[in-house]
């Protein structure tokens, strides 16, 4: 292995991140690419770099230190699980390869299990297409007092390059693994994304964009794929998808298999319950798209979830002891009827096309008495305030939890329009607390009593620089599911 390399450019140009935080440590990451661009610039040999945290910007007291490995294989990805730290603080980190230091990252360790913290801050946001526009909406997330930023899919696009748009991406459509590679290097380059990484832990999911829009498990979106192409260029979206992201070994690639559901609790407070909802899932019923809620709907093989996933988030709601139990998931859970009149439509990609999986996880709720689930959701670039009723077809059935969903950070353009379609759905269910059509995010603080949601949005973002506002906020009571809106 090589002991000293001489890099050709500053081997860290796309920062550094954390992520998956615990009470005793985190994730560290970088990826060492002088030329990110153009294959990473890096020899085909392990690097060593070097990685220190500690309890001061200046590293006047470093707690912890090592040396990891930089694989080729793994496009020179450097992932550090770090143990031993105290809960519920910040530290920073740093890492050295050759004469080379990278940006110094600033993260923070969850509390104790048994623990009951004060109150809990995190944002969240989904879809971030690189051609739609800018993110602005991080820049002021980095200026929120987060412990916490959760990102629910669509990371990337995987499309090709359009002139027609604010930004383009690099290339054609993404399949091979440098293609990946480039994709990703080409949206960490963003500094106000780079940034948001370097400030705050992420906890992370994926949804289709990822790989390919609206996948199901192993069927493509596009007819005529074969099996064969499928699986190659997932098991490439999937390994490209581990090296940027700050994750821990239980999410390691296993060909074109990731598991990347899983827990992370902050406390007595919080329980995140990290779903993936495309890996696992049986085609979408009735040809997808939007459909009435009939034939396959109700197949009771049909599953969004995959059984082993199902059951290990049935468990992980009937262990926790927190307040909150928060699904970090990717698509609407509320049956929103987008139909007109006595056409009743509803979208088949999302949990309604799955009707029997997504009852018996709401009945679940309810018979189990599981403690304030919050289901956080992203993908169709618009906010929604939902209530969760266990039977959406009887107005006195009662309700079991809370539906929040994130607009997009960019994806679909400057927003703030009217959509007809949704402006008709938001008056004709009754579960609809609130509907908006701008871009930005959703900051959230947690406390033993109440969950209160901003909704800051971006009025544009075809340009950088915009302004933020906060378009309305929400308040969730602990004990009492359904959300109303704060004065």
């Amino acid at each position: 292995m090589a002991q000293r390399v001489h890099f050709k450019g500053n081997p860290f140009t796309l920062g550094v991140a954390s992520g998956d935080p615990e009470a005793d440590g985190v994730v560290l990451w970088t990826r060492l690419a002088p030329n990110p661009l153009d294959g990473g610039g890096m020899p085909n040999e392990p690097v060593p770099t070097r990685w220190e945290v500690a309890d001061d910007e200046g590293f006047g007291r470093v707690v912890r230190s090592g040396v990891a490995r930089a694989m080729p294989q793994l496009g020179h990805s450097v992932h550090v699980e770090v143990n031993g730290l105290k809960p519920n603080r910040w530290y920073f980190y740093r890492f050295h390869a050759g004469d080379e230091t990278s940006p110094v990252g600033r993260t923070r360790t969850a509390p104790a299990n048994e623990v009951m913290p004060e109150r809990l801050k995190f944002a969240f946001t989904s879809c971030q297409h690189y051609e739609s526009g800018y993110f602005n909406g991080y820049p002021h997330m980095q200026n929120e007092d987060l412990d916490l930023v959760v990102h629910l899919g669509d990371y990337i696009y995987e499309y090709a390059g359009n002139d027609k748009r604010p930004r383009k991406h690099i290339g054609g459509e993404v399949k091979s693994l440098d293609d990946y590679r480039t994709r990703y290097a080409q949206y960490r380059l963003d500094q106000s994304l780079q940034e948001t990484h370097r400030l705050f832990p992420w906890l992370v999911t994926w949804d289709d964009h990822e790989f390919d829009n609206n996948y199901a498990n192993l069927v493509s979106e596009e007819d005529g794929i074969s099996p064969e192409a499928f699986l190659a260029r997932r098991m490439n979206a999937y390994q490209t998808y581990y090296e940027f992201m700050p994750l821990r070994r239980r999410s390691f690639p296993q060909g074109p298999h990731m598991k990347l559901y899983r827990g992370c609790q902050y406390g007595r407070l919080a329980n995140f319950h990290v779903l993936d909802t495309r890996q696992y899932r049986t085609d979408q019923p009735n040809g997808d798209h939007e459909k009435p809620m009939t034939g396959k709907v109700f197949d009771p093989q049909a599953t969004m979830l995959g059984n082993e996933q199902e059951h290990w988030l049935m468990s992980s709601l009937l262990k926790s002891s927190s307040t909150w139990n928060v699904l970090a998931q990717q698509v609407m859970m509320a049956p929103l009827n987008r139909g007109e009149g006595d056409d009743h439509r509803y979208s088949m990609d999302q949990w309604p096309g799955y009707e029997v999986s997504r009852r018996r996880l709401l009945r679940y709720f309810h018979e189990r008495k599981i403690p304030n689930p919050v289901v956080l959701t992203g993908d169709i670039h618009l906010n929604w305030v939902n209530d969760l009723q266990l039977d959406f077809q009887d107005p006195k059935s009662p309700l079991v939890g809370t539906e929040l969903v994130g607009t997009s950070m960019t994806s679909g353009g400057n927003g703030g329009n009217h959509i007809p379609e949704y402006e008709r759905a938001a008056a004709q269910n009754e579960f609809v607390r609130w509907y908006n059509s701008n871009r930005g995010y959703v900051s959230c603080e947690l406390t033993p009593q109440t969950w209160t949601s901003h909704f800051r949005a971006t009025p544009y973002v075809d340009k950088p620089g915009a302004p933020i506002l906060t378009k309305a906020s929400f308040v969730i009571e602990e004990g009492r599911p359904g959300a109303r809106q704060a004065s």
